[in-house]
């Protein structure tokens, strides 16, 4: 399995913040958000490799991280930085854009877990890879939402009692449930073709919610309930939240389930 870190946006709604910061570069406690990501990505068995996509604009300083980062990963995982050659707001990708970017750069064949950059999650990640390995189809994560304002912020989805997607729209107007979808995805090796083809059909390249949207209309998606906090960090009013509330640990740059993984080797 491969994973994608969707790092290339330019956050201007965390201006000043993010004037000259990549956004899962921030803080939290005392390690960038992306580590957290990281760690929860190298406690998926058979995953092998990171890539982390980059707008040019902050991709050495993504590549810093990284040679800091990697001396810390299980030795069967890579970590790689992906620039995607856009310099800013206006000629960005956009998150599937970025993904298929970064397929074709990086001629991925394999199963493939993508996350926003900017998510942070206090569960397990492992337990969503086994839902996806036990299953066998493309999958999303979600969550039932308490805040009714939240059902406009988020993709939202209706779900069949077998636990598949019945109906899947991103930040709809008028949401049809309160099941609400985060940027969390595991794709099948033999969908990874498809992205390419919702993209030539002219589909919205832009947030990562949009292709499961129309993918469940292809093909079985199936729906994974977390239980725990997921952190959409998207105002400063929401990093200065997450700052007090987020469960850090290890000020050494492993957390428990880094640790976890080296110990599995």
């Amino acid at each position: 399995m491969k994973a994608i870190i969707l790092a290339a946006g330019y956050a201007t709604r965390l201006y000043p913040l993010t004037k000259n910061c990549a956004k899962p570069l921030l803080p939290i406690g005392s390690r960038p958000m992306i580590d957290y990501l990281v760690d929860q990505a190298v406690t998926l068995p058979d995953l092998d490799e990171i890539y982390v996509v980059s707008n040019h604009r902050f991709a050495g300083q993504f590549e810093q991280w990284a040679e800091r980062r990697r001396p810390t990963l299980p030795s069967h995982v890579r970590l790689s930085v992906i620039d995607d050659q856009t310099t800013h707001e206006g000629d960005r990708l956009g998150a599937i854009g970025d993904i298929q970017y970064v397929i074709r750069h990086a001629a991925i064949d394999d199963d493939l877990l993508v996350m926003a950059g900017d998510n942070l999650f206090t569960w397990a990640l492992r337990d969503a890879w086994r839902h996806f390995r036990q299953h066998g189809e493309d999958m999303i994560l979600a969550q039932k939402l308490a805040n009714p304002e939240d059902r406009h912020r988020f993709a939202i989805a209706l779900v069949s009692e077998d636990g598949l997607v019945e109906h899947l729209e991103e930040k709809p107007a008028c949401p049809r449930s309160d099941i609400g979808v985060y940027a969390i995805y595991f794709y099948r090796r033999d969908t990874l073709p498809l992205i390419s083809r919702y993209l030539a059909e002219g589909n919205n390249p832009d947030a990562p919610g949009h292709f499961p949207a129309w993918l469940y209309r292809q093909k079985p998606v199936r729906v994974f309930f977390f239980s725990g906090r997921c952190i959409d960090i998207g105002t400063p009013q929401a990093y200065e939240d997450v700052m007090t509330t987020f469960p850090v640990s290890a000020t050494d740059g492993h957390s428990p389930a880094a640790q976890e993984a080296s110990e599995r080797l």
